[in-house]
């Protein structure tokens, strides 16, 4: 397995992910500036968080636009898997690769603390390593991080089993207590919740390396995608 980081203007988690990736849970990856149109040989490409672009207009509004987000594209539609961290699951709802939108918290505060969360469903290539409804703690650190999708959309998450993670004690308002969601192929995740940051005992937790490593047992034997 081979992975990309796409590097945004003002991304700042892309090197703790490339370190996460490559260090901790052996898979070699590439950092990418989101200037780049193409993406070849890559089994799974990472939007890491930050404040790309600045957060202007809203998170991820001006990074959909980036000329790699045309390969990004064609690399889901081809089966790729594509998971979208924070600033990443942003990018990838204004993408449109993914339903709903995030919101400012409801405290209209940016919240910086770690999140017990609930694997409800372990049936993805992001969460097969975990336990059913496997209890974890993962860290999460943003000011818009309130899952929102309207009635239908909603609906149709829960009937397909779109939801991964769910936070235990909602901490920013998010439906359903929402924390990261597949799109409806199941190759393309967005989590508000920082895997990256919990994969080293002396850091506070290593249980962030299951989505990792369920990458790994999804993509064993798999020939690596390429798009143009």
């Amino acid at each position: 397995m081979r992975a990309a980081v796409i590097t945004f203007p003002g991304s700042n988690c892309d090197e703790d992910l490339q370190w996460a990736l490559a260090h901790v849970c052996g898979i070699p990856a590439d950092l990418i500036p989101a200037s780049q149109e193409t993406l070849n040989g890559y089994d799974a490409v990472f939007l890491p968080g930050g404040f790309s672009y600045g957060d202007y207009l809203r998170s991820g509004a001006i990074a959909r636009f980036s000329p790699i987000m045309g390969a990004i594209k064609d690399f889901a539609a081809a089966g790729g898997f594509v998971v979208g961290i924070c600033n990443g699951f942003q990018i990838l709802t204004e993408a449109g690769l993914l339903p709903g939108a995030l919101q400012w918290n409801t405290s209209l505060h940016f919240i910086c603390a770690p999140a017990p969360l609930t694997v409800v469903n372990t049936a993805t290539a992001f969460s097969n390593h975990y336990a059913d409804m496997e209890s974890i703690t993962l860290p999460i650190a943003h000011g818009e991080g309130s899952y929102y999708a309207g009635p239908a959309a909603l609906a149709e998450l829960e009937a397909n089993h779109q939801v991964v993670f769910r936070y235990q004690d909602n901490p920013n308002g998010s439906i359903h207590d929402i924390a990261g969601i597949t799109n409806r192929a199941g190759n393309v995740l967005g989590m508000m919740p920082h895997p990256e940051r919990a994969v080293e005992a002396l850091l506070g937790g290593t249980d962030g390396r299951g989505v990792f490593y369920s990458l790994l047992n999804a993509t064993k034997g798999a020939a690596a995608h390429v798009a143009g």
